[in-house]
C-alpha cells in the first residue's frame, strides 16, 4: 500500500443505508415508511417499466405510490429533469424513488433540488452549494457501475449546449439504497460491460487523487479485486446471480470511495467525449482509463502496484516500475475481454472534435484532484490522441 504523511487529515462520509441481498427489493415500502413519507413518485426509463420490475415496485409500495415517471433517457438532461419536477409537484409529492442506471438516480437528484429549492438547475451546478435536506429519495440500482446510488455527485446533460452539467452536493447523497442483484439480471451484455468499467474507473481514480485517504484506499482495492474477478462472469453469463450481487457491491463501494476521495482526468475526458459525442460514460471511460494511468504513471507508482496486485497480477518479483505498468496492462486486458471498444476511433469520435473536449475536460471539476496537473488543453488534446 502506499505510504501516508505524518500531516495527513480527512473527513470520511457515508450517510446512505445500504439494504442488499436477492429480493431486497420487497423491502422498499417498510424503506419508505421508516423514512415517515407517504406519497412516492418513482423515477424510469420506459425500458424498464416494460421488463415489469416497475409494476412489480408499485405493487409493493401500494397506495404509498401515486405516480411514475418513466420518460428518462440515457444521459439524463436537463429538460427532462424539468418535465419530472413538473410531474412530481402535480401529485404532491413528498419521496422520490428512482429506479435504473444512473441517468434515472441522477434524475431523482435533480428533481430533488428543484422541488426543495426550486429556480434552474443550472444554477445549482458547482460543489456544496445547497443550504439544506432535499426531498427524501430511496435508489434502487438495475446496473452495477455508477455507484450514484451511495455518491454526491450528479451528472446531467445541458442538451442545447452539448455539455454534461457536473453537480457536487452532499444534500444529493441518497437516504436509501436497495441493492438487489436479481434486478441486473436482465442487464444486456453490453451495458454490464460499460457500467462495470465505470465502477473500475471510479475505484482505480479514487486510489490516487490529491484527496486520496486510507479508509477510501480500503474500500477502492477491495472493489477492484471483485470487478477484476466477477465482472467476466457476469458478462459471460447474466444469469450468476452470486456474481451480479458481488458486482453490486463493487459498484457501491467503488461509488463510496470516490465520493470521499474524489475523481480526476479520466473522469473529466469522458464527461467531455460524453458531452461531445453521445459516447456510453462507462465505454468512455474504459477506452481513456489506460491512457489517463499512464499519464500519472511517474507519481502514481505505488499506488498502481497496489492496483496490480488488486487485480490479481503477481508482483513479489517485480521491480516497482514494472508492477505499476502491469495495471495498466491489466485495465487493457479486461476491456478487451468483456468485449468492449478500444478507441476513440471505434466510437464514432472525429478528430477534429477532440480540440473542443480537451477544453471541456480542462474546464471539468475533477481535472483539479488529478496528481498531475496538466498545463492545458493541448496537454490533455495528447491525451485525448493516443486514446483516438
Amino acid at each position: 500500500m502506499p505510504d501516508y504523511t505524518s500531516d495527513l487529515s480527512f473527513n470520511f462520509n457515508n450517510p446512505t443505508k445500504i439494504v442488499f441481498g436477492a429480493g431486497a427489493v420487497n423491502d422498499i415500502g417498510p424503506e419508505m415508511d421508516s423514512l415517515n413519507k407517504k406519497r412516492a413518485v418513482i423515477i424510469t426509463d420506459e425500458g424498464l417499466v416494460a421488463t415489469g420490475i416497475i409494476d412489480r415496485i408499485k405493487e409493493l409500495l401500494g397506495k404509498r405510490c401515486v405516480g411514475i415517471f418513466s420518460e428518462v433517457k440515457p444521459d439524463t438532461g436537463v429538460y427532462i429533469i424539468d418535465r419530472a419536477v413538473k410531474y412530481a409537484k402535480g401529485l404532491d409529492a413528498d419521496i422520490l424513488i428512482s429506479v435504473g442506471g444512473g441517468s434515472s438516480i441522477d434524475t431523482a437528484k435533480g428533481m430533488a433540488i428543484l422541488l426543495t429549492e426550486g429556480g434552474r438547475l443550472e444554477d445549482y451546478q458547482g460543489w456544496q452549494i445547497l443550504k439544506r435536506r432535499l426531498i427524501p429519495h430511496i435508489a434502487v440500482p438495475t446496473t452495477a457501475g455508477t455507484g450514484s446510488e451511495v455518491t454526491y455527485i450528479a451528472v446531467v446533460k445541458d442538451h442545447d449546449r452539448g455539455i454534461k452539467l457536473v453537480f457536487g452536493d452532499n444534500h444529493l447523497i441518497p437516504d436509501t439504497a436497495i441493492l438487489d442483484p436479481e434486478l441486473t439480471i436482465n442487464l444486456p451484455t453490453d451495458i454490464t460491460a460499460a457500467t462495470g468499467m465505470d465502477a473500475l474507473s471510479h475505484a482505480i481514480e479514487s486510489m490516487h487523487s490529491l484527496q486520496r485517504q486510507p479508509i477510501a484506499d480500503g474500500l477502492a482495492l477491495q472493489a477492484i479485486r471483485m470487478i477484476f474477478r466477477y465482472l467476466p462472469q457476469c458478462v459471460e453469463n447474466g444469469n450468476d446471480i452470486a456474481a451480479r450481487g458481488q458486482q453490486q457491491i463493487a459498484a457501491t463501494i467503488a461509488g463510496i470511495a470516490f465520493s470521499n476521495a474524489q475523481l480526476w482526468i479520466v473522469h473529466a475526458m469522458a464527461h467531455a467525449v460524453g458531452g461531445k459525442f453521445g459516447v456510453h460514460h462507462g465505454i468512455a471511460n474504459a477506452i481513456l482509463l489506460p491512457y489517463g494511468m499512464e499519464y500519472n504513471l511517474g507519481v502514481c507508482e505505488k499506488e498502481y502496484a497496489a492496483i496490480a496486485d488488486a487485480a490479481g497480477i503477481d508482483v513479489h518479483r517485480k521491480t516497482l516500475r514494472e508492477a505499476a505498468e502491469m495495471s495498466i496492462y491489466a485495465v487493457k486486458r479486461l476491456t478487451e475481454e468483456i468485449g468492449l471498444p478500444m478507441r476513440l476511433s471505434d466510437v464514432n469520435v472525429s478528430k477534429e472534435g477532440l480540440h473542443a473536449c480537451a477544453e471541456d475536460a480542462m474546464a471539468d471539476p475533477a481535472v483539479i484532484y488529478n496528481p498531475r496537473t496538466p498545463s492545458g488543453p493541448d496537454e490533455v488534446l495528447k491525451l485525448l490522441e493516443k486514446a483516438w
